[in-house]
């Protein structure tokens, strides 16, 4: 007998499965920060990744509904993640967060420009986080096609 997917083994309803969260930061103490604001929420599970490389593999095996990545990374840096996760078909529509010391206004501008949902500041309000998670959580595939395709037409404003 198969089990119906939403219901427990009594047949009583069982909780919506988690959407799945990756974050991807070479700082074990920062990926820990992430990983209590964001699991607190109770929504979302979280994976893990320390550098750009790993992170797309943890991508691809993983298939986050979300990623929250660092720029300055070994291997990879952010805005390649970004780059390589919104150049294929298949990921393009997945929300990006990125989370980075690099704070001046050229690096923002690279991670708009390279694709990225939000890009946020560190250090960060656990509080602030969990509300741009959900933000891009509800950017639809067309309001995210339309950016980016304003995006790609060198109009970077929002």
């Amino acid at each position: 007998m198969s089990e119906q997917v939403g219901e427990d083994a009594d047949g009583e309803g069982a909780e919506p499965p988690r959407k799945k969260v990756l974050v991807i930061d070479d700082n074990p103490t920062i990926v820990e920060l992430i990983r209590h604001a964001v699991s607190l929420q109770g929504k979302y599970a979280v994976v893990v990744a320390y550098d750009g490389v790993e992170g797309l593999e943890r991508f691809s095996s993983e298939q986050p509904d979300c990623v929250i990545v660092d720029v300055k990374m070994p291997r990879m840096d952010g805005y390649q993640v970004v780059r390589c996760i919104r150049g294929d078909l298949a990921s393009a529509h997945t929300p990006l967060i990125i989370l980075s010391a690099m704070n001046e206004a050229d690096d923002k501008l690279t991670g708009v420009l390279s694709g990225v949902d939000e890009y946020l500041a560190k250090p960060f309000k656990p509080s602030v986080l969990c509300a741009t998670l959900e933000r891009v959580m509800q950017i639809t595939p067309e309001q995210r096609e339309q950016r980016l395709t304003r995006l790609a037409a060198g109009d970077p404003k929002e």
